[in-house]
């Protein structure tokens, strides 16, 4: 069966919940028009986290890679357009800080998602949900990944890749105090209706 791979991360920063991980664990061996959802949860470390992706790829061998990433703050689904060649922000979780850094030093400046984010915000708001492309992934870990993904499927033809954040849950907007958040379960459903876009412009 043809593979999708869907990554979350573990907490990080101040936010002790990541609900990327729990769409990820609840998506994980679901079956949709002929592609299996191969679930799988990436440290939150410049170091390491490019690497365990790199190797899911290796071993799912995915046509379709969607990345999930969390926006704390943000309050719509926003499908990113592009990722750059960047490393900088806050420390990861075992306390590195890039600044300035590039994520390859002869890599491209940036690349364009081809999975069909206009197709995936437009259904959601058909959908009665909050969503728009989102033209910055910043330039912490969810920008790395993003990047790493869109090499490959430069590298692969018929791969589509790309990141999706999304804002909290309930359970972390309680927990952090400062930000709004969302039921999981609508959460859930907008990335199931993300993936049935994708799927649908795949088989096109």
């Amino acid at each position: 069966m043809t593979k999708i791979l869907l990554t979350g991360f573990v907490p990080f920063l101040e936010y002790k919940i990541n609900p990327t991980m729990q769409i990820v664990e609840n998506l994980n061996g679901n079956k949709v028009d002929g592609f299996e959802i191969v679930g799988r949860i990436l440290s939150v470390d410049f170091q390491q986290s490019a690497e365990q992706f790199k190797q899911y790829i290796v071993d799912v061998k995915p046509q379709i890679i969607i990345s999930l990433g969390l926006a704390g703050g943000r309050y719509k689904i926003t499908p990113e357009r592009i990722a750059v060649n960047i490393k900088d922000g806050e420390a990861d979780n075992n306390g590195y800080t890039p600044v300035d850094e590039s994520i390859y030093e002869d890599g491209a400046d940036a690349y364009l998602t081809n999975l069909p984010i206009r197709n995936m915000v437009n259904r959601l708001q058909e959908e009665g949900f909050p969503a728009e492309i989102s033209n910055t992934a910043g330039t912490y870990l969810c920008n790395t990944i993003m990047y790493e993904g869109l090499i490959y499927a430069k590298q692969h033809d018929g791969v589509r890749a790309g990141f999706i954040h999304i804002p909290a849950s309930f359970d972390l907007a309680i927990q952090h105090g400062k930000i709004p958040g969302w039921n999981i379960q609508d959460l859930i459903t907008c990335i199931k209706l993300c993936i049935e876009e994708t799927i649908h412009a795949t088989n096109v």
